[in-house]
């Protein structure tokens, strides 16, 4: 049964830092490049960064220099590193597998990021 439980979201001042988590179930962890997404009002969803099962990772320009992402297989989990925060951060944040559509895949409720300037 497929699962995603995002936690670690929370309000923070502009420049700030938070790490988001995300449990996965095992059929969706253990075979697929993870991704987190993020969603803000009005806007549709955009990848923030991804992470192969080697650990190779790949991130969205907004988020290069200070976002991190990683993985920890025994655990089925994925993290997101988030420093230097900035208002423009301010979204609902998931986790899923790299690729995976609103109509074909199932998703978590997401982590609300809120950054005030």
């Amino acid at each position: 049964q497929a699962q995603l439980v995002e936690s670690g979201g929370g309000l923070v001042q502009a420049g700030g830092s938070l790490r988001l988590s995300c449990a996965a179930s095992p059929t969706i962890f253990s075979i697929n490049v993870m991704a987190w997404y993020r969603q803000a009002p009005g806007k549709q969803r955009e990848l923030v960064a991804i992470i192969g099962t080697d650990g190779r990772t790949n991130y969205a320009d907004f988020a290069k220099g200070r976002f991190t992402i990683s993985r920890d297989n025994a655990k089925n989990t994925v993290y997101l590193q988030m420093s230097s925060l900035k208002p423009d951060d301010t979204a609902v944040y998931y986790c899923n597998r790299d690729g995976a559509t609103t109509d074909n895949d199932y998703w978590g409720q997401g982590t609300q990021v809120t950054v005030s300037s």
